[in-house]
């Protein structure tokens, strides 16, 4: 058993279920910051070395708030993008191995920025865009031949959409200052951690993931189908909770059967 399953075994249960909806939320939040107090951001919560040694230490946390993107409709698609793969992960990895996964690229990036000021004396303001970018990365690894539409209009595998950002990734090291290479290194240690096995859970496969999903769809369809119980409001039944009450409401003509919580609230049928 590994350090990790370990660790699951004992923390697991104060993971965060559903991370990137929240994650989501904070850069909603930073982009209405952004527009209705032009500066503050940057004054206050951007990631400053400098600023974090001298106390202010919530920028540790609110550089979280910095939006994917500036332009509100690439805003919404990055949005949307960002949480249908960091939702997917989660459920094939689980919720605490996604929670350590994006964690600890949050923490590397920090750590860099603070490391980075100390050794060269220069603020480099980095940020998640590259802790999303290795989001991307783990996903494209794990769902190597789905297809998406780049441009809306051009079908390809996410396998080559990796290699893209790869070639990206190269170019933008090259070129860009120190602040960039440290910010694409730090990305780039969650993917290696992945590749290592530390991060992805083993035993499970993403197809094996997919085939466990189904059978618990079909097992939960079969077990309504054999209930003698159904809310005629609600449609729960037994299945759905073994500690359920339900009763016939004598007002309503035929045999209409009520949940616990709906047999006093429901409209009666005449």
């Amino acid at each position: 058993m590994s350090l990790l399953d370990k660790m699951e075994r004992k923390f697991g249960r104060y993971a965060i279920q559903d991370l990137m909806k929240y994650i989501i939320i904070l850069y909603v939040v930073g982009m209405i910051l952004r527009y209705a107090t032009p500066g503050v951001y940057e004054t206050w919560f951007m990631l400053d070395a400098s600023k974090i040694l001298q106390g202010q230490v919530w920028r540790i946390f609110t550089f979280l708030l910095q939006s994917p993107n500036n332009n509100l409709l690439f805003f919404i698609i990055t949005l949307y993008f960002y949480y249908m793969i960091g939702s997917v992960l989660e459920r094939t990895w689980g919720s605490f191995r996604f929670n350590v996964y994006y964690f600890t690229g949050v923490l590397c990036t920090v750590l860099a920025a603070i490391l980075t000021y100390l050794i060269t004396g220069r603020v480099y303001y980095l940020d998640t865009t590259f802790v999303n970018a290795s989001l991307f990365l783990a996903f494209a690894f794990e769902y190597p031949d789905m297809e998406v539409l780049l441009m809306f209009i051009i079908p390809i595998k996410m396998k080559w959409m990796a290699y893209l950002s790869m070639v990206v990734y190269a170019v933008d090291f090259i070129q860009g200052n120190m602040g960039t290479r440290i910010a694409i290194l730090v990305s780039l240690l969650n993917f290696v951690l992945y590749f290592s096995s530390i991060i992805k859970r083993k035993g499970y496969s993403p197809k094996q993931m997919h085939r466990k999903m189904t059978y618990n769809k079909s097992v939960k369809q079969a077990r309504r189908a054999n209930t003698h119980h159904k809310c005629a409001v609600c449609g729960r039944t037994e299945a759905d909770d073994e500690n359920l009450e339900f009763r016939y409401c004598s007002r309503c003509n035929g045999n209409y059967e009520y949940c616990q919580d709906h047999l006093f609230t429901h409209q009666h049928i005449k």
